[in-house]
């Protein structure tokens, strides 16, 4: 039996994706036994400061740090030498980095923020798609100027819900015109983009249809 305060912080751990209890309670008494306090101060700094620092961009919604308050867009959105026909999809920010990292594809991007796992009818993915289509349409109204988005790409997990997620948007999506393509060979079934090599994910751009 763990005291309270150790307990508290486990559950809160556990909360993490892809933490067990196990993991959560490594993590608790690696912060009691092998860090100082001014460590641990810093982390709880750092972790106070997240929401507080960062703006979600209002375009792409991908997080960022800005001392301007004006400046509502991300590093990737505002970049004039980003390719403003093209239009990437990902379910998560990871997703993005992981991309970005490569030096792969220079558009723009979407984050989804999650799976379209039912028909579209719950307040989320109606709210998603919306948001959108709206940015596809009239980017112009979310700080993009000289944007005419041309491609769509939908680069999704290649899991069941995933692929059941490329394919309800591109149902959604074809009404606006646009070429709607996915991420080709390369890819495996089941794998996510986050942890795939520069090579295969060059592979699954360069096979995109």
């Amino acid at each position: 039996m763990y005291s309270e305060k150790i307990q508290k912080l486990i559950d809160l751990f556990s909360k993490f994706p892809g933490i067990g209890p196990k993991t959560a309670t490594r993590f608790v008494f690696y912060l009691l036994t092998r860090t100082s306090e001014k460590d641990n101060e810093e982390l709880a700094r750092t972790i106070l400061d997240l929401k507080k620092t960062l703006k979600v961009c209002q375009f792409c919604f991908k997080f960022f740090d800005s001392q301007n308050k004006e400046n509502q867009l991300c590093e990737i959105c505002s970049n004039p030498g980003r390719d403003r026909n093209l239009l990437c999809i990902v379910e998560k920010e990871t997703d993005l980095v992981s991309i970005e990292d490569n030096k792969l594809y220079q558009g723009l991007y979407f984050i989804l923020g999650g799976k379209i796992l039912g028909s579209g009818k719950n307040d989320f993915e109606k709210e998603m798609v919306q948001k959108l289509k709206q940015r596809i349409i009239n980017p112009f109204q979310f700080g993009l100027a000289n944007t005419d988005i041309k491609e769509i790409i939908l680069a999704l997990n290649p899991t069941a819900e995933g692929v059941g997620t490329e394919l309800y948007l591109e149902r959604e999506l074809k009404v606006l015109g646009k070429k709607i393509t996915r991420l080709g060979l390369g890819l495996p079934i089941g794998g996510e983009l986050e942890y795939a090599d520069k090579e295969t994910i060059l592979s699954a751009f360069e096979n995109r249809k």
